[in-house]
Order: C-alpha cells, then structure tokens, then sequence
C-alpha cells in the first residue's frame, strides 16, 4: 500500500493527490458547517436589529465571501502539487477571473444595499424605492466595466494601448451614443434632483398631465386628455417644468368690465361686491380688487384672490360659485358688463345745411 502511495502520476505521488483530496474535503465540510451554524446565527441575530447595514454584511459573506474562500482554498490546494506549465496558467487565469467576478458582485451588493438603506432612512415612496431598480442598472454597468478593465490589466494586457488603439473608432462609437449619454446623465439628474416624481400632475413643452413612468431614457406622462405622451428625459431638464403637485396656493387674476353708462355710486360698490363673493368661498383668500383703467368699451376692474389648496376640482368649483354670485350681485344692483359696442352719433348741423341747400 505504502509502496502504491509512493508512485507517481503525472509528476505527483498518489499520496499527494490523495492529500489534496482529503484537504478539498475538509475544507467543504467547514464551509458547510459556517453556513448551516455560523451563518444562520448571525441572520438570527441582525434580523432582530433595525439597522440595514448588518443585513448587508450578513448577506454578502454568506453570498459572496464564504463561496469565493471555498474556491480560493481549493485554488491553492491544487498549486501544491506539481502541474504542467499551461495548466497552472489556466488555473491562474481561472482564479483570476474568479476573483474580480466575486469583487464585482460585491461591490454591487454593498452599493445596492447602502442606497436602498439611505432611501428607506428618508422615507422615500414605493415609486422611487423602484426607480432605484435604473440607478443600479447604469451603476452595475460602470462597476462591471471597470471590473473587466482592471481584469485585462491583470492579465498582463496594456489597457493604455488597448483605449488608444480604438481612435477612430472610439470617437464615432462616443458620438453615437451622445444623446443617450445625454438622457441617462438626465436621469441621474431626475433621481438626485427630483424635479418631479411619479404621480405628480406637471406641465411641460405645452404637454399637461401625470407623471407615470420615470425611465433611462425616456418619461412618460398621461396627458389630461387620456393619451401617454413620451418625452426624452434631457428635454425634460432643458425646459421649464411646472411641476402643480407641489403648488401650495393657487394665485387667480381676473378683469372685470361693465359699462361706461354705470353711475359713480355704483362703481364703488364694485370692489366690495367682487370681495364678499370671493370670502363667501371658505378655500378662497380675497387679496385686492381695484379700478384698473378705462378700456375702449369698459370701465375695468382688476382682481386678484387665492385658493388655498392645490386641489383643481376645488379651484374649479369655487371659482364657479364666485363668478356665479358676482353675476347675481350684478344683476341685482343693475349694473352691465360691457361688451365690445359701437356707437353712431350724427351731428344735425350737417343736417340742417343739407335741408337748406336743398331748398
């Protein structure tokens, strides 16, 4: 048996593999054993916690951390023994690619969980908890692609010349993508900035209506006469934006004309009957209603009032019932409103030289 040991293999002992083997082993039944025992009571422990961040670490060395331990112990076990050239330089990219591969994602995984953990400390809304779902997108790509750039360089490639050697061709490939470039960086700007968020009621290039969609690229907004209207995400930060979910009062102007036949008395009572219709309304802030000028048909009266609510039902309903007790008032008071009138005046001078010549 001793002797059978002894022999060699393709440049190792039985006894060496036989080594190797049983450490494989070994070093499987102590990962299964942190996993089942150690692992699950640490889950047991931060689940009990209000913080995120135990969570987070918890997770990521049971996902990340434990399986890249088992394959780097193995990694090292099989370099012990003796191995053809090609072999240990497949093994080594092999280990290589492993280890940037497991980095990457844990990175990703810490990113993500420090993001939503900032998100949910701040309260922010169902909606833009899932609009995260973009921003881990384009930051997993970044990650990604700074891993691949960084497993080239170890690989021996000289990443310098690899990105100058483009040219040409990087160049167009950069202007190609410039507009889209353009609409994640917006996107960004969307996401930190918050503009507007989904559900808010805004208007924007002359298109008025609900915010439902927040994408990469593009957002969508459900115009208020029922159609989705798609606008880029620059556009939407190049433009002003008005965003009415936030109005906190709504400002109302109107002119009011009547005619130039009303008498004086009349006219002063003007201003205090617009006031009394405006305060009738319990979400309305009378503000100021003034003679404004004379027009070429009216003598006008200018006003200016609040709602205090952004509701626009409730904006619609009490400007109805003002202007509805205004006409009223009016009616009762016999004062007109103008309209645009015209009137012929002929003078009888001319008509009494026009009789006399014509005797």
């Amino acid at each position: 048996m001793k002797e059978l040991l002894n022999q060699s293999f393709w440049g190792n002992t039985y006894m060496a593999y036989l080594i190797a083997a049983l450490s494989m082993l070994v070093a499987w039944v102590i990962v299964r054993v942190i996993k089942k025992y150690a692992v699950r009571k640490l889950q047991q422990l931060v689940s009990s916690t209000n913080n995120q961040y135990d969570d987070m670490v918890v997770a990521g060395v049971e996902k990340f951390i434990i399986p890249y331990a088992y394959l780097f112990i193995n990694y090292n076990i099989i370099t012990h023994l003796v191995l053809h050239p090609r072999l240990e330089n497949i093994l080594r990219v092999a280990i290589t690619v492993i280890t940037l591969y497991y980095f990457v994602r844990l990175v990703n995984h810490i990113l993500e969980a420090l993001i939503k953990g900032f998100m949910e400390k701040r309260q922010e809304t169902p909606e833009r908890i899932r609009q995260l779902r973009g921003v881990m997108l384009v930051l997993k790509a970044i990650v990604w692609f700074l891993g691949f750039v960084l497993l080239l360089d170890n690989l021996g490639y000289d990443v310098a010349t690899i990105i100058a050697g483009m040219g040409i061709g990087g160049i167009a490939i950069a202007l190609a993508a410039q507009t889209i470039l353009g609409d994640l960086f917006s996107y960004f700007v969307i996401f930190f900035d918050k503009p507007f968020e989904i559900g808010d009621f805004v208007n924007a290039e002359g298109k008025t209506g609900t915010v439902e969609y927040i994408g990469i690229k593009t957002t969508r907004i459900r115009s208020i006469t029922g159609e989705q209207v798609i606008v880029s995400n620059t556009k939407l930060t190049n433009t002003a934006l008005h965003n009415f979910k936030r109005m906190e009062r709504r400002r109302i102007s109107f002119t009011i004309g009547v005619t130039y036949q009303t008498p004086a008395a009349k006219l002063k009572q003007i201003p205090g009957i617009i006031e009394a219709a405006i305060k009738a309304q319990s979400i309305a802030a009378f503000d100021r209603s003034h003679l404004s000028g004379f027009g070429d048909f009216s003598i006008n009266f200018e006003t200016v009032y609040f709602i205090q609510t952004p509701d626009y039902l409730a904006f619609m309903n009490a400007q109805q019932e003002i202007y509805q007790t205004i006409f009223e008032a009016f009616e009762n008071n016999q004062i007109d409103f103008a309209y645009p009138t015209q009137t012929l005046f002929l003078e009888r001078a001319n008509q009494e030289k026009s009789a006399t010549a014509m005797e």
